[in-house]
């Protein structure tokens, strides 16, 4: 997917869960002039987010969906990217998996962060299982959204070593830290496609 930026930056939605560390990064990013990319919706399931915050900080319309009815969530979000104009989607720590439907509308247009060395690790606990199974390296991958989960595309990735006396929590820390500076480069890269 080609994103024609001219000078028109994209409008994009972050989608996010938990505490929005992806999302901070994200909009820091959308801020430089080299971005390709303007954050106009954030968009959560949770409304307990810590994330939200920075709609209030960075002036960014946010909205909460109640996902115990997805299909409903789900029209009601497509109605407001819709009107928002947005054509390009990053999860960043968004823990309801989306529809095929959904994808399919936005086929392409999807992007996600997840915390392995895709295709190792889909899913959730990923530095639980990459300690387990004794690995060297895991990382954080930034791939395409398709229907099946974790298995789009990979745009780019980028490896950590893992330490000795790594546990779950200090592995998940140096690994987060990378995904802040590797979410931008992904958009950089399908951008300039």
């Amino acid at each position: 997917m080609a994103l024609s930026t001219g000078s028109k930056k994209i409008k994009t939605a972050v989608f996010i869960s938990g505490t929005g560390s992806n999302l901070q990064s994200l909009i820091r990013f959308s801020k430089l002039k080299k971005s390709p990319i303007s954050i106009k919706m954030i968009v959560s399931n949770n409304p307990k987010s810590k994330g939200l915050a920075f709609g209030k900080i960075y002036k960014i319309r946010k909205n909460i969906f109640n996902f115990q009815k997805q299909a409903i969530a789900e029209k009601e979000i497509l109605l407001k990217l819709k009107k928002n104009k947005i054509s390009l989607i990053c999860l960043a720590g968004f823990m309801k998996i989306l529809s095929k439907n959904f994808i399919l509308r936005f086929k392409g247009q999807i992007l996600n962060i997840h915390p392995s060395l895709l295709p190792k690790y889909k899913g959730l606990n990923t530095h639980e299982k990459a300690l387990k199974n004794r690995d060297k390296f895991s990382g954080c991958t930034v791939h395409f959204v398709t229907s099946k989960l974790d298995s789009g595309k990979i745009i780019i990735q980028k490896e950590v070593r893992i330490k000795k006396n790594d546990t779950p929590k200090s592995l998940a820390k140096r690994i987060l830290s990378q995904e802040h500076k590797l979410y931008p480069k992904a958009i950089l890269k399908i951008s300039n496609l």
